[in-house]
């Protein structure tokens, strides 16, 4: 069986439990409408998927506005302030981390989120998805205050709660390879790990309700890696246990979910 056929018959395990396999895209690192972006975009709409943009405040640029307002399939959220890395020499990069004073990263998040909201309107989030997936844990419960309902990091969630009021849905296959070549991990490797988190969704291993999150980083795609992305689409565009959600559905609190649930730990760092 081809890494293609297992992802099918995973989906037919979904559909013959009759449950929806759920599923959402975030890109992370936007700040200009470059061809890559261009590209991303046509595919979202190809396919009609919808995509949350991890924009980066301080260095988005007008192209970005337009093609966002030109993208229906788009939305934004906050990536930070500026995607600077603040951690000492020999330490894991993070802008959000512990190397600063926690008033300083508030004020930053705060700036972020007002300047998405200035430059996007309506198409604004206020999700706020931590450079690197890495965020200082005093931080989080500061978010809501500051206008943010979600967090996006990393990593199967703990829980559906980071903090009374912001919940968390993360991502879980990041198809660039970071730690080696820096470019696409390849087909088998980017199945097995959707697989993986299908699977253990599906068992009960993982919190079931959690979307598997696609994460893609649309500057540093290769050839390989915008196939994938397009083969990926097509094949669940054609499954009726695939549904791929809408960011606003995806950090949208269940009805009867309690907002005072306290998060257990944070999702993990990308490896």
């Amino acid at each position: 069986m081809s890494s293609w056929q297992a992802l099918v018959a995973e989906l037919d395990a979904w559909g013959a439990a009759g449950r929806a396999a759920t599923l959402w895209w975030r890109d992370d690192d936007a700040t200009a409408a470059t061809p890559a972006l261009q590209h991303l975009l046509e595919l979202a709409g190809r396919f009609r998927t919808p995509i949350a943009l991890a924009a980066v405040p301080l260095l988005s640029e007008a192209s970005l506005v337009r093609a966002v307002a030109s993208a229906p399939e788009a939305s934004v959220m906050a990536h930070g302030y500026r995607h600077a890395n603040h951690s000492a020499a020999g330490e894991k990069s993070g802008e959000l981390g512990p190397a600063r004073p926690l008033e300083v990263k508030l004020r930053e998040a705060e700036l972020g989120w007002r300047r998405l909201v200035q430059l996007f309107g309506e198409r604004a989030m206020p999700v706020l998805v931590p450079p690197w997936n890495r965020i200082d844990p005093a931080l989080v419960p500061h978010l809501p205050a500051l206008g943010f309902r979600g967090l996006s990091s990393w990593g199967a969630r703990a829980s559906a709660w980071a903090a009374p009021g912001l919940r968390q849905v993360n991502t879980h296959l990041d198809i660039i390879d970071w730690r080696g070549t820096r470019s696409f991990v390849g087909e088998s490797k980017a199945l097995a790990i959707l697989l993986d988190h299908l699977g253990a969704r599906r068992r009960g291993e993982v919190d079931a309700d959690e979307p598997s999150g696609l994460l893609t980083h649309h500057l540093v795609h290769d050839v390989p890696a915008w196939h994938f992305i397009a083969e990926l689409l097509a094949l669940s565009a054609g499954h009726p246990a695939a549904h791929w959600l809408a960011p606003g559905a995806v950090f949208a609190a269940p009805a009867a979910a309690s907002h005072a649930e306290p998060a257990r730990t944070l999702a993990r760092e990308r490896p």
